[in-house]
C-alpha cells in the first residue's frame, strides 16, 4: 500500500510535542517489519535534509505559500491519491482518500479561546468537526482527549482510538557538569499562560519566603502567548534573581538540564498528553504536576499532584518533594516503572495497523 503522511511537522528543527510525535512515528514506521511492506510518501511544504530513511520512504516537496494543507496537499490528493493518508496534527485536507486517519492531540483552543485569533479559532473548530465527520479513524493520545472530543463535538466513541505516545530512552550526558552551581527546580514548556508559568512563579515566591530553600527556578522553553506578561511578572518578582529563562533548548542542552535537576515541575492548566513529564521520569528526576486534564493519566503513580490554581498547595507539594530524600527516591522509582506503559514501537505498530486495516 502507498501511505501518504502530512510530514511538515516532522522536519522542523525545533520540536515540541506534535513535532516530536510526527518525527518519531515516521522513524519507527521505517523500523517495523510491517512498515517494510509499504511505500511511504512524506508530504512537506519545504525541502528537507533528511536522508537516513530507507528506500521505501520518499520525501515529496509540495511548495505553496499559504493554506498549504487545504490547497496544495488537497491538489496532490486529487491528482495522486495514496491508498491511505495519515495526518499527525489535526487538519484533514478537503480532498483526501476514504482511508484517512487523523490524530487530534488536544482541544486547547476550546479551553483557552483567548489564546487564538478569531479566524484561527474558527478554523480549528471547523477542521475538528470535519475530521471527526470524514476521517476513517481519529487517533488521540489520551483518554482525556477522547472525553473532550465526545463532550465538545459529540464524536462517536467507537471512531476514536486512544494510542499513547512513546518516550525515547534518556541519552546520558557524558562528562558534563551541572549548568548551575546551585540546586534547581526545572520546568520545560513554552513560556505562556496556558502552561501556568505565572502560577509556578507565585508558588516559588511562597517557598522562598517561607522556607528559604536554596534552589533556583529554571524555566526552559521558547516564548508563547502573552510571554511579555510573564516576563513582567518575573521582573517584578522578589525572587527574580533566582528565576532563570533559558529559551528553547536543543535536545542535548535539555538533557543536561534534566540530568542535574533536583525536581521537575509541570504546572500546566491543560495538556493533551504532556511529553515533558515522561522525559523527566526517563531522566530519573522526581516529578510533580497539575492534577488536571491528561496529566494524572500520563504521570501515573510516578508523580505528586497539586491543584494548578492553588499556589499555596503547589508550594507545599514542591517543598515536600524538594526537602524529603525518601519521597524523591520513591517518585524516581515509580516514574521509571510508569515509563513501561509508553513505547514508540507500540505507538507506531498500533498507528500503522489503524491505517492499513479495512
Amino acid at each position: 500500500m502507498i501511505i501518504g503522511i502530512h510530514a511538515a511537522a516532522a522536519f522542523k528543527k525545533e520540536r515540541t510535542g506534535v513535532e516530536e510525535y510526527a518525527f518519531r512515528l515516521i522513524r519507527y514506521f521505517a523500523m517495523l517489519e510491517e512498515g517494510k511492506k509499504h511505500r511511504f510518501l512524506l508530504y512537506t511544504p519545504s525541502s528537507s535534509e533528511e536522508s537516513d530513511l530507507p528506500r521505501n520512504f520518499e520525501i515529496k516537496t509540495l511548495r505553496f505559500p499559504v493554506f498549504w494543507t487545504q490547497v496544495r496537499l488537497a491538489l496532490e490528493m486529487a491528482l495522486n491519491k495514496p491508498g491511505a493518508l495519515f495526518i499527525p496534527a489535526h487538519v484533514l485536507p478537503l480532498i483526501h482518500p476514504k482511508n484517512s486517519v487523523v490524530t487530534i492531540h488536544d482541544l486547547a483552543f476550546e479551553y483557552f479561546p483567548e489564546m487564538y485569533p478569531l479566524f484561527h479559532r474558527r478554523y480549528l473548530r471547523w477542521t475538528t468537526k470535519y475530521a471527526i465527520s470524514k476521517a476513517k479513524k481519529i487517533i488521540v493520545p489520551s483518554l482525556n482527549t477522547k472525553k473532550d472530543l465526545i463532550e465538545f463535538y459529540g464524536a462517536r466513541k467507537e471512531k476514536i482510538k486512544v494510542i499513547y505516545h512513546g518516550i525515547a530512552p534518556f541519552t546520558a550526558v557524558q562528562n558534563e557538569k551541572s549548568p548551575l552551581v546551585q540546586k534547581y527546580i526545572l520546568c520545560i514548556g513554552r513560556i505562556e499562560r496556558k502552561k501556568n508559568v505565572e502560577g509556578l512563579i507565585n508558588a516559588f515566591e511562597i517557598i522562598k519566603e517561607k522556607y528559604q530553600i536554596p534552589h533556583k527556578l529554571v524555566l526552559a522553553g521558547g516564548p508563547g502567548y502573552l510571554f511579555e506578561e510573564v516576563k513582567k511578572k518575573i521582573d517584578a518578582s522578589p525572587s527574580k534573581q533566582d528565576i532563570i529563562l533559558t529559551g528553547h533548548l536543543q535536545e542535548n542542552q535539555k538533557n543536561v538540564f534534566l540530568k542535574f535537576a533536583d525536581l521537575f515541575v509541570f504546572p500546566s492548566f491543560y495538556e493533551g498528553f504532556g511529553f515533558p513529564i515522561l522525559e523527566a521520569q526517563a531522566a530519573e528526576v522526581p516529578v510533580i504536576a497539575s492534577n488536571v486534564s491528561s496529566l494524572p493519566e500520563v504521570a501515573g503513580e510516578g508523580a505528586l499532584f497539586f491543584d494548578p490554581a492553588d499556589f499555596e498547595q503547589m508550594a507545599e507539594v514542591i517543598y515536600s518533594a524538594a526537602s524529603r530524600t525518601e519521597l524523591r527516591e520513591s517518585l524516581i522509582k515509580k516514574g521509571s516503572e510508569n515509563l513501561r506503559r509508553f513505547s514508540w514501537k507500540k505507538c507506531a505498530e498500533e498507528t500503522l495497523r489503524t491505517l492499513i486495516e479495512d
